[in-house]
Parts: structure tokens; C-alpha cells; sequence
């Protein structure tokens, strides 16, 4: 006999339920991952500062709040820790998903995730070495011969920190696309379709991001996006399927 419908509502919330279970316990590992990572972060909290305060060239940060200093500690070693457990953050939410995929696309899962982690590394190392200086370099000497700048620390690392996170996220860009155009999701055709609109929030993005209106430092961020997304085109082409998926593709016709 089948199942009625009062069982099979039963089963859904089952599943439901254990969904849920699963997303709770992947997201206290997640918690406690941070945790560790950021307790590390404090031991090393000294030389995480000097490594920060390195592209500044030397100038004096001042705090001017007695909790400032405090609050600025956590800052960094919370976002330091963000970043050293970015790779197994990643590695939970792809497990989470990974009842949906087949055997085969499981496999492609572990492929891209050394990418995720060289990627990730490589988008934070290009903002400290060559975003961070310029943009530091002219926040602090524009208007200097009127006055005197005096930085505080909270500000800088908030500055800093956010860059860094924004630029490796954005630098996964890549890995992402060519995930989902191997699963059948997003087709090349359908990414290409999408120039325009990508340039445009390319340069929408570094102006979020980036924490100066000048153009040039802008551009630092905005061209290496619009180069990523050339790339997402070129790898979703090299590896996507003949037939994209019906029901989850993303993909439109060109005409």
C-alpha cells in the first residue's frame, strides 16, 4: 500500500528536520573552527599588528578611547581567524550541499578545494601588496599640508581587514564558476551574455571596497575582477557539459 498523505507530510518534515540537524552541527564547527583559529591569531596578535601597520610606512597609529585597543585586538584576531579557517568554512558548506550531487560531482568538489585555499590566499596577498600601499599611501598624504594626520588604529585595521576578506572572496570567483558550469548550472554562453553587467559590477564593487574615490586605486580592483571574470568564460567553456542541467540551470540563450 502507498503511503498516505498525512505519512508522506511526516517524512518531508523528517527531512526537514534533519536538514536542519545537519546545518546546526555544521554551523557550531564552523563556530568553533573560527574559535581556534582566532585564539591562535592572539598569540600571534603582535606580529599580525606589524604585519597590518607594515604598508603604512611607518606612521604612528594613536588609539584615543581607553576600550579602542581592546576592541581593535579582537578585531584582528577574529578576522585573522576568519581567514585561517576560510578553507574548512568552505569545506563544511560544499559537505553540507554535497547530498544533492551525484558520486562524480562529489569528486569535483574535492578538485576545486586546494583552488578555494590557493585562491583565497592569493586575493588577500594581492590587496596587501599591491592594493593596500597605494591606497594607504594616498589616504593619509591627502591633505596632509593642511594638517597633520593622526590615525587611529581602530580605523586603520577596520580599513585593512575589510579589504583583505573582500579581495579573497572576490578572487574565488573562478573556482565558483567552473564548479557550477561543470555541474551543468551556468554555461560560458550564459557568462559572456553577462559582460556588461559584470564590468559594471566590477567597478561597483571596488568602489565598495576600496576605501578611497580615487580612480587609480579603483582600477587596482576593479581590473583584476573584470580579468577573473574572462577567465570564469574561459575555464566554464573548457569544462562545462554538452547539455547544461534543465531544472537548475541558470543559463539563457544568446540570441
Amino acid at each position: 500500500m502507498g503511503k498516505t498523505s498525512t505519512e508522506m507530510s511526516n517524512d518531508k518534515k523528517l527531512t526537514f528536520l534533519g536538514h536542519l540537524g545537519e546545518l546546526r552541527q555544521r554551523l557550531i564547527r564552523c563556530v568553533i573552527a573560527v574559535i581556534i583559529t582566532s585564539i591562535i591569531s592572539f598569540i600571534f596578535a603582535k606580529q599580525i599588528f606589524y604585519i597590518l601597520i607594515l604598508p603604512t610606512g611607518g606612521i604612528n597609529l594613536i588609539y584615543v578611547e581607553m576600550t579602542e585597543m581592546i576592541g581593535t585586538y579582537m578585531k584582528v584576531c577574529l578576522t585573522s581567524g576568519i581567514i585561517l579557517a576560510m578553507p574548512y568554512l568552505t569545506y563544511q558548506f560544499l559537505m553540507f550541499v554535497s547530498p544533492a550531487l551525484t558520486r562524480k560531482e562529489k569528486k569535483y568538489v574535492y578538485l576545486i578545494l586546494p583552488w578555494i585555499a590557493l585562491l583565497f590566499v592569493g586575493g588577500v596577498a594581492f590587496g596587501y601588496f599591491i592594493l593596500i600601499p597605494p591606497a594607504t599611501k594616498f589616504l593619509i598624504t591627502f591633505g596632509s599640508d593642511i594638517a597633520t594626520p593622526q590615525i587611529r588604529i581602530g580605523n586603520y585595521v577596520s580599513i585593512v581587514s575589510r579589504l583583505l576578506l573582500a579581495i579573497g572572496l572576490a578572487f574565488e570567483m573562478p573556482v565558483v564558476t567552473t564548479f557550477l558550469s561543470r555541474l551543468g548550472i551556468i554555461t560560458s554562453k550564459w557568462l559572456a551574455s553577462k559582460r556588461k553587467l559584470a564590468i559594471i559590477s566590477a567597478f561597483i564593487l571596488a568602489a565598495i571596497i576600496t576605501p578611497t574615490f580615487d580612480p587609480i586605486n579603483q582600477s587596482l580592483v576593479a581590473v583584476p575582477l573584470i580579468i577573473l571574470y574572462e577567465m570564469s568564460i574561459w575555464l566554464a567553456k573548457l569544462v562545462q557539459r554538452k547539455e547544461p542541467r534543465e531544472v537548475t540551470s541558470l543559463a539563457t540563450p544568446v540570441s
